[in-house]
């Protein structure tokens, strides 16, 4: 036996326990007694460093944070979490999550093609008004991969000086000069320190610039989708070629980047809404989420907590992890959290078959084609051990690929890479066909290649062509930019579901908006697809997801913040949420694209957003601060979890619910468990007329009955509050014998409104 060098031996594994060490430092999150700073530190920042450094000297703080949370993020080992656990100054200390990005035909479709964007209300008490000279005043502010500033979508030419109560700034850097932003683009900030720990490289060898500007484009269509100015010709190379703007068009854009290549870090996230409370801004906007966690332990729902306590209003894309159920992220009752549906327009493609079957599907291929000679179709059916069915990378053979269409089953891999592989594999075509998972939905994509993406039903079809025909063979082409699509708006498959698992009494989420083949600004430093390969450059693009609905509705509560300055964060979610229709194009229920079937509130919760009602809904529910502190009361948490979310120390819960489904929410969620009946009461304000009367209707479900007290509203005054008490009573059976979900509806309106609220029912949460 060889004997070993022992010196070298034991440096190697004082070495390795070193690593080993370093290895186990994350980021973590401490939530710190604010109240209980000694007089002999000047700042906070000076009392937390130094109670970090009496447990850790050498551990500098990532962030300290002032407004959306107190306490600071720093990188920390097991021993060091423990001992900052234990300090009485310590309120507690969390692991930091990682969230990922939920990635114009729309203001014609959403009612808002007047003119400029020209809005009055010349009824019910309202002097007119010109939502593009008052919204001017109302600042956007947007998480996500930063900003293409030279977008000519932040175009300042029709835009009056900086409000004087701004106080953000346009960060300066390598690539991003301090003259980029203007009168439109007010401000743009970076935070990657959570980014940089968690990739484990030191300041200077990020691969990313530390800087505002958007390398990913996501970043780019969201603000712009919100807020862009209008820009004319605009197109994704020929398609939904027009006129291209954002909701509201003159509202202000400050840009805030915690997104980067390896996704979107809590510490980041915290820092930007820290800084975006302190700064101004009136709505924040944020593509991107997680799982589902309890609240005091979810960094977007802490810090928009804070926002809306400034009077903040917060939008959140629900997720795209649909239609599976109980899908959703982002549903702390103080957040919007919005879903995503169709426009009417859509990019037909189509692929003719050897058999003389056509099917029509869609595609944003902007390529020569491949003309009108069929081709050879492959279809790799996978196993096993392939994958050569999913086109995934590495699972096509040149041999059995070159020079042919290939069909590939849409699923694990994004749709582009797909062709992507099939294009360097030497395929000349592709057919997309979705699996059952995402049913009808089409996605249109901007491939590299020919490619036409199909539905489950066409794709089944297609699979028994290529898999039992000799010699299988097809045409792809293509047919350009079509509206009028009906029905429409459909739910999308991808959009995520109910119910609500966090707070089963919380129905979510709160309301859809177009999501669905969204042209929007795009980054120029990378390709429609996004894929390396990729050189085509572009100022617009086209994409899909929840990423895209939630800036719809963000810029739509600009224009209601401009319109209604006194309202709070919770009145315009009301509104927005109560005057949302759920009849499509065709006067139709609304239907959902993963089945065909009707969709129910759980994947459109109120409904699809109507700007020009929402502008006047009659009637709001509105919701304080403190009601939301009693909600959290009323929750099965620790005085200490209900604290850190108020972040206040004088939070004694003697205020509560007691049932959660009493806080004032503009839908409802009653869950039956181990009664028969549950009764709640709301409170409506009256935003109209001096006058209103409304009347109740309810309907909906057939294992229910619903009573309302008292059917009638009379308010003398605008302004004025009355409530009324519903009482849910579930007909006799237990809840096994019930069976699944139900829905209905509780209406009050009068000859100007219709104030509509969705009623889901569970007898079981499972």
């Amino acid at each position: 036996m060889a004997s070993l060098n022992w010196p070298c031996f034991s440096l190697a594994l004082i070495l390795l326990h070193l690593s080993c060490l370093l290895a186990t430092k994350q980021t973590y999150i401490v939530q710190m007694n604010h109240h209980e700073k000694p007089l002999s530190y000047a700042t906070h920042h000076d009392w937390y460093t130094a109670n970090l450094h009496s447990i850790s000297p050498s551990t500098s703080l990532l962030y300290t944070y002032t407004t959306a949370y107190h306490g600071f993020a720093a990188s920390l080992d097991s021993a060091e979490v423990e001992a900052l656990r234990r300090s009485d100054s310590v309120l507690g200390v969390f692991e930091e999550s990682i969230y990922t990005l939920h990635t114009t035909r729309t203001p014609e479709f959403l009612g808002l093609d007047s003119g400029l964007g020209l809005w009055e209300n010349e009824g019910e008490g309202h002097a007119p008004m010109d939502l593009n000279v008052k919204s001017m005043d109302v600042i956007i502010g947007v998480l996500d991969t930063g900003v293409w500033p030279e977008s000519k979508s932040f175009d300042d030419s029709r835009m009056s000086a900086v409000p004087s109560r701004w106080r953000g700034e346009c960060e300066a850097g390598v690539d991003f000069m301090a003259g980029s932003c203007n009168n439109k683009l007010i401000g743009a900030r970076s935070f990657c320190k959570g980014y940089r720990m968690a990739s484990g490289v030191s300041v200077g060898k990020v691969k990313e610039n530390e800087t505002p500007r958007d390398r990913d484009g996501h970043g780019t269509h969201t603000s712009s989708t919100a807020a862009g100015a209008q820009v004319r010709n605009a197109s994704l190379l020929g398609y939904a070629s027009g006129t291209a703007r954002g909701m509201a068009t003159h509202a202000r854009v400050a840009a805030y980047k915690v997104c980067w290549s390896t996704g979107c870090f809590g510490a980041d996230i915290l820092a930007g809404m820290d800084r975006a409370i302190a700064d101004g801004v009136d709505v924040l906007s944020l593509s991107l989420g997680g799982g589902s966690a309890p609240f005091y332990r979810d960094t977007i729902a802490i810090g928009a907590f804070a926002a809306m306590e400034h009077g903040i209003f917060v939008s959140c894309s629900a997720g795209n992890s649909g239609p599976g159920r109980a899908t959703l992220a982002n549903t702390a009752p103080w957040i919007t959290t919005v879903g995503a549906g169709t426009l009417d327009r859509d990019f037909p493609a189509f692929a003719l078959l050897g058999d003389g079957q056509k099917y029509t599907g869609v595609s944003l291929f902007s390529g020569t084609g491949l003309g009108n000679k069929p081709l050879p179709l492959v279809y790799l059916q996978g196993n096993g051990s392939s994958s050569s069915n999913l086109c995934l990378p590495g699972s096509l053979d040149p041999k059995q690929v070159g020079g042919k269409v290939v069909l590939c089953d849409r699923g694990i891999n994004a749709r582009v890479e797909k062709g992507e592989v099939v294009r360097g594999a030497g395929g000349v075509g592709m057919i997309l066909a979705n699996t059952a998972a995402s049913g009808e939905e089409l996605v249109a994509d901007s491939h590299l290649l020919p490619a036409v993406a199909v539905g489950n039903k066409m794709g089944t079809k297609v699979r028994a062509y290529a898999s039992s025909d000799a010699n299988p063979t097809a045409v792809l082409s293509f047919g350009g930019t079509v509206l009028n699509v009906r029905p429409s708006p459909v739910v999308a498959a991808f959009s995520s579901r109910g119910p609500n698992m966090v707070n089963p009494q919380i129905l979510k989420p709160d309301l859809i908006g177009p999501g669905v083949n969204i042209l929007a600004g795009w980054s120029e430093s990378v390709g429609p697809t996004g894929l390396a390969n990729d050189s085509r450059k572009t100022q617009f693009n086209i994409m899909s997801g929840t990423s895209m609905s939630c800036p719809h509705i963000s810029g739509v509560a600009a224009l209601l913040k401009a319109a209604h300055p006194d309202w709070s964060p919770s009145a315009i979610k009301s509104a927005l949420m109560t005057t949302a229709y759920t009849l499509d194009n065709t006067k139709s229920l609304l239907r959902d694209a993963a089945g065909g079937t009707f969709s129910t509130p759980w994947a459109h919760g109120s409904g699809h957003v109507d700007p020009q009602k929402a502008l006047n809904p009659g009637l709001v529910y509105d919701i304080k601060p403190e009601d939301y502190i009693a909600f959290l009361c009323s929750l099965d948490y620790d005085i200490a979890h209900v604290q850190a979310i108020v972040k206040s120390r004088n939070v004694t819960c003697t205020r509560k619910f007691k049932d959660v489904g009493q806080l004032n929410y503009p839908s409802f969620s009653v869950l039956f468990g181990n009664t028969r009946m549950v009764r709640y009461t709301r409170e409506l304000m009256n935003v109209g007329p001096a006058g209103s009367v409304y009347d109740v209707s309810v309907g909906g479900s057939s294992r229910v009955t619903s009573t309302v007290k008292p059917t009638r509203l009379v308010f003398k005054e605008m302004g004025q509050k009355l409530r009324y008490t519903v009482t849910f009573m579930s007909k006799r059976g237990n809840s096994a014998a019930m069976g699944g979900p139900e829905f209905g509806w509780i209406l009050w309106s009068n000859a100007q409104h219709q104030v509509q609220s969705p009623v889901s029912y569970q007898w079981t949460l499972r």
